[in-house]
C-alpha cells in the first residue's frame, strides 16, 4: 500500500517512515516545512507538503492508507492541542473519508478512553485525543487506534503488550510504537480496534496473529 504518514517529522514519524521503506509498503512522508524535505528524499521517499493548519488535500492523491502521528505534544497550551491533535487529525479523517482511503491507523496515547479520570494538567490533552478518536471510530474507515503509554528514545526491542486495556502504566520506546503502527497496517484481527500499547514479552510478529 501507498501510505501517507501524517507527522513524519515527528519522533515516531520519522521511526514509522523508515520503517514503512523497509517493508513492503510505500511511505510518503507528510511534512509542514521545505527545509524538512531533504532527510526523506536522501533516503529515497515521497514528500508532500501538508499543514493541519491549513489545506491537506493534495496530500492524499494516490494514497491507499494513512498513518496519523502528528501531535503538539502533551506540555503546549490548550488552543494547540486543540488545533492538531482535535481538529488536525479530524481534518485528516475527512480527506480520507473523500479519497477512499482503504485503511486509517492513529495514534492515540493511554488514557484517552476515559479521558476524565487523567490528571487534571493533562485532561485537556486526553479529551483532545478522545474526541479525535471517536470520531474515526463513527467515520466509516477501516480504523485501528494505537494508544501508547509514555514514550521513550532508547532502541526498540520488538517485544510489546498489546491489549483493549491494559490495567497498568509503563513505558515504550517510540520505535517500538512505529514498528507496531506498520505491523498492523496489515492485520485484519486489528481492524476497528483500539488498544493500549506498552513494552512488555510478546514477539510483535505474534501479536493478534491468531
Amino acid at each position: 500500500m501507498r501510505v501517507l504518514v501524517i507527522g513524519a517529522n515527528g519522533k515516531v514519524g520519522q521511526h514509522i517512515v523508515k520503517k514503512l521503506y523497509d517493508s513492503e509498503h510505500e511511505p510518503v512522508a507528510m511534512v509542514r516545512d521545505t527545509d524538512q524535505v531533504p532527510q526523506f528524499e536522501e533516503l529515497g521517499v515521497s514528500v508532500v507538503l501538508g499543514d493541519l493548519d491549513k489545506d491537506i488535500e493534495s496530500a492524499y492523491y494516490g494514497i491507499d492508507a494513512v498513518l496519523f502521528a502528528a501531535g503538539s505534544g502533551p506540555h503546549t497550551g490548550a488552543d494547540k492541542t486543540v488545533i492538531i491533535d482535535q481538529e488536525g487529525a479530524i481534518k485528516a479523517i475527512k480527506q480520507a473519508q473523500q479519497f477512499g482511503v482503504k485503511r486509517f491507523i492513529m495514534l492515540s496515547t493511554m488514557g484517552a478512553n476515559h479521558p476524565e479520570s487523567g490528571p487534571e494538567g493533562f485532561r485537556h490533552y486526553l479529551f483532545a485525543k478522545h474526541r479525535a478518536d471517536e470520531y474515526l471510530k463513527d467515520s466509516g474507515l477501516n480504523y485501528t487506534i494505537v494508544r501508547p503509554g509514555i514514550l521513550t528514545n532508547e532502541p526498540g526491542t520488538g517485544k510489546i503488550s498489546l491489549a483493549e486495556q491494559l490495567d497498568e502504566n509503563g513505558t515504550v520506546p517510540r520505535e517500538d510504537v512505529a514498528e507496531t503502527m506498520v505491523y498492523l497496517l496489515s492485520v485484519p484481527r486489528a481492524e476497528h480496534g483500539s488498544f493500549d500499547l506498552l513494552s512488555g514479552q510478546q514477539q510483535l510478529g505474534e501479536v493478534l496473529s491468531y
